[in-house]
């Protein structure tokens, strides 16, 4: 076979057409992400609708690896998500987001059972806790007690077209100064043996899972159940219209994964390269370099 002014053989085209192949995996597999939550993982446990949340609203998607971050965007049109952190804040990484809710910004936070996100809010100066404590409804549920159904839903722009939310193994909160949006249902219970079953110490009633807190001239919002924002939950009534809620009339949503373990390896490039013109001058050179090698091969056969 002739391509251009040179003969090239069905072995050529074979191992061309397995190094694009290679290539094409090993690029789709270093821009995505498994880690659980991630923006990045379009698997059952990723966090990859949520980006397609914020653009059905209308908004644009910002993945920040780094606090500073939060400096780049204007607090009064941007929502902020803080899911299920894998390390603890620094003060100095809190008070940026502070300042950022306090100048108009909303964030919210999503954790159930790991200790970083009461720490996150210790130091942002919210008073509403999560109480990592099992919560259970064996009436109110989705397909079992371990999945209840929340259907106590207060009137607010933040959970406009939301009459219940679907929770996965949640946790609760301790609301404090805080307004509550959602409720479980008067079935529920704190699992405190975590057996799986109401017991004689365990009494059946209603508890906080969404609240709200004014802070400055922004919101903390706290679910206490990061499983909401996955991708296998998102279509659980109603939870898709919750995340939208929180989208809805912003300009900007940020997806706040500096306290997560796994980043995916070309986005952190590609997230480097745009940020740096020395290293934009560096990539430009070789990739002018590499064009000029090929053409010069070409003419030289």
């Amino acid at each position: 076979m002739r391509l251009g002014s040179r003969e090239v053989g069905y072995p050529h085209l074979l191992a061309a057409a397995l190094l694009v192949a290679m290539l094409v995996g090993v690029g789709v597999g270093a821009g995505t992400s498994s880690s659980t939550y991630g923006a990045f993982n379009a698997a059952w446990d990723g966090g990859s609708g949520i980006r397609g949340v914020a653009s059905d609203a209308g908004a644009e998607t910002q993945v920040v690896y780094n606090t500073t971050e939060y400096e780049t965007v204007d607090p009064a049109g941007t929502v902020a998500f803080v899911i299920s952190p894998e390390r603890g804040y620094t003060d100095a990484e809190a008070a940026r987001i502070e300042s950022f809710v306090r100048a108009g910004g909303t964030v919210v936070v999503a954790d159930d059972f790991r200790p970083h996100g009461n720490d996150l809010l210790a130091r942002l100066g919210a008073s509403a806790r999560i109480d990592r404590t099992p919560l259970r409804d064996d009436r109110h549920q989705y397909r079992a007690g371990a999945l209840p159904v929340a259907t106590r839903v207060a009137a607010d722009p933040l959970t406009r077209n939301v009459t219940r939310l679907t929770l996965n193994h949640p946790a609760t909160v301790t609301a404090n100064e805080s307004t509550v949006l959602v409720r479980s249902s008067n079935f529920s219970y704190l699992d405190r043996d975590d057996d799986g079953e109401l017991d004689d110490a365990e009494t059946l009633q209603s508890y906080p899972v969404v609240t709200a807190e004014r802070l400055g001239a922004g919101d903390v919002v706290v679910v206490s159940d990061p499983s909401v924002f996955i991708n296998a939950m998102l279509d659980r009534p109603d939870n898709r219209a919750f995340a939208a809620a929180l989208a809805a009339d912003r300009q900007t949503v940020v997806l706040d994964f500096s306290h997560a373990e796994e980043r995916p390896p070309l986005q952190v490039a590609l997230r480097a390269l745009r940020g740096s013109a020395g290293l934009q001058l560096l990539f430009g050179g070789l990739v002018v370099g590499a064009v000029a090698l090929v053409a010069r091969r070409g003419r030289l056969s």
